[in-house]
């Protein structure tokens, strides 16, 4: 059986576990650590969900008691792998070229690797972390966390009682913007709230004309209204502070860019940055909204009275409500159709995610990062998606998406979550559980 300490062999093995959500089925990964914490016994472990099959992982680590409890939370849950093309297959966790392939090789089984392998570490070197360790292997993330992180600090929320501080996936792989590489520490998201849309009209055979408000007529004129579109800009804090130490760190005229695009009031797209982190940044000054799935007919020679349309939005974080959102996606489409809302990540009672707080634990991450990789700058940033981190945000936890990576420059690492042939280099790997370990270890 391989050592706990290597997080190479831990994620070939975790890649393995197909956990592909829907359905789920996160036991298989449960049942797999749980064997292999078998051999502590001062390990406080316990098995909860909504169902069997619907399992999270909680494994109190104790501590040296010199610093507050903290939480590393990530999720066993991937998704579908349906329609694409890998070049190695998904779940056989091949290295190759010194890299794992595999789904949730990076989304976020390489993260959870990380963390046991650090854990290990410390315990195999007769160390203890700072202070205790809570281990949430939370299951669903990739489907609403209903089943996971939702549910377990709405059933649960005792243990995590006494946590400061947690840390969790995004941040990671390194960006490269005019030269200079960046590790970014995630101090603010945006949360998921998702949307489906019914359209429906006059169906009928398609041999004939078909009647003007027919379900694929109103679907053009949504696709067109919502397709790329940038709703009204709202600049924040977390967003303000991403861009000056941005724009602090590059030169001239990319800084100035910068500079531009948080001081101009006039909206307008950025430019003069390549279009993946234009798009980026552009992403974290507005609300986003992108038709996802469309469900139509199954009869090439029928026109459907009937068509659902899936709107993944995603609200800004802060003082910024769904219904301000919904105002604005209104504003395109008019006052129907009506929009029936699917989920609505870690607020459904409309609270709020604090404000990110640039305190002494966000520096021991920045600290942690530079003396790592000398070259490269921490970075503060906001995330577009959202991940388990809202919900146990709503307990009092500050949390940070720290898993850091050091990869080549130009590599396509942090491009290939969802897509097909995502994968991540050993070295990387080794890379984030050496700075994992020193965070247990140092942490105050």
């Amino acid at each position: 059986m391989n050592s706990l300490t290597n997080p190479v062999p831990l994620l070939q093995d975790l890649i393995r576990i197909d956990t592909t959500n829907p359905p789920g089925d996160e036991i298989a990964c449960v049942e797999y650590l749980i064997d292999r914490f078998a051999h502590r016994d001062d390990l406080d472990i316990k098995v909860l969900g909504p169902s069997r099959d619907r399992a999270n992982l909680i494994v109190r680590f104790p501590g040296r008691g010199v610093a507050p409890p903290l939480l590393l939370h990530g999720h066993s849950d991937v998704v579908p792998v349906t329609g694409q093309d890998w070049r190695h297959p998904p779940f056989e966790a091949r290295l190759v070229d010194g890299e794992v392939w595999g789904r949730g090789s990076v989304d976020m089984k390489g993260g959870l690797a990380m963390m046991v392998s650090s854990l290990a570490r410390l315990h195999e070197a007769g160390q203890r972390p700072a202070g205790d360790v809570v281990l949430a292997v939370v299951a669903d993330e990739e489907h609403g966390s209903i089943a996971g992180a939702r549910w377990l600090t709405r059933e649960h929320p005792e243990l995590f009682s006494g946590i400061r501080y947690a840390v969790g996936e995004e941040g990671g792989a390194g960006i490269e913007l005019g030269g200079q590489r960046f590790h970014p520490i995630v101090v603010a998201e945006k949360r998921a709230c998702w949307f489906r849309v019914t359209l429906r009209g006059p169906g009928g055979h398609a041999s004939r004309l078909a009647p003007p408000q027919t379900p694929m007529r109103q679907l053009g004129h949504l696709l067109t209204a919502l397709s790329g579109v940038r709703l009204p800009r709202h600049l924040g804090p977390a967003a303000h502070r991403m861009l000056t130490e941005l724009a602090g760190h590059l030169p001239d005229p990319l800084a100035g860019r910068l500079r531009s695009l948080r001081d101009d009031d006039s909206d307008a797209p950025p430019v003069g940055l390549p279009e993946d982190q234009a798009l980026q940044i552009d992403s974290l000054l507005r609300n986003t909204v992108n038709p996802t799935v469309v469900r139509a007919g199954d009869k090439i020679n029928v026109v459907p009275g009937e068509i659902t349309v899936d709107l993944d939005g995603r609200i800004l974080p802060g003082d910024h409500t769904r219904d301000e959102f919904v105002s604005e996606l209104r504003a395109l489409i008019g006052p129907e159709p009506p929009l029936e809302l699917l989920v609505e990540g870690f607020a459904v009672d409309q609270s709020r995610i604090p404000e990110p707080e640039f305190g002494g634990f966000y520096e021991t991450l920045a600290d942690i990062t530079r003396k790592a990789d000398a070259d490269a700058a921490p970075l503060p940033m906001m995330s577009p998606a959202s991940t388990d981190a809202g919900f146990f945000a709503q307990l009092g936890i500050r949390c940070y998406g720290w898993l850091p990576m050091k990869v080549p420059a130009g590599s396509p690492y942090r491009t290939l979550l969802h897509r097909a042939d995502e994968r991540i280099p050993v070295e990387a790997l080794e890379f984030g559980t050496q700075c994992m370990t020193a965070l247990l270890r140092d942490y105050r």
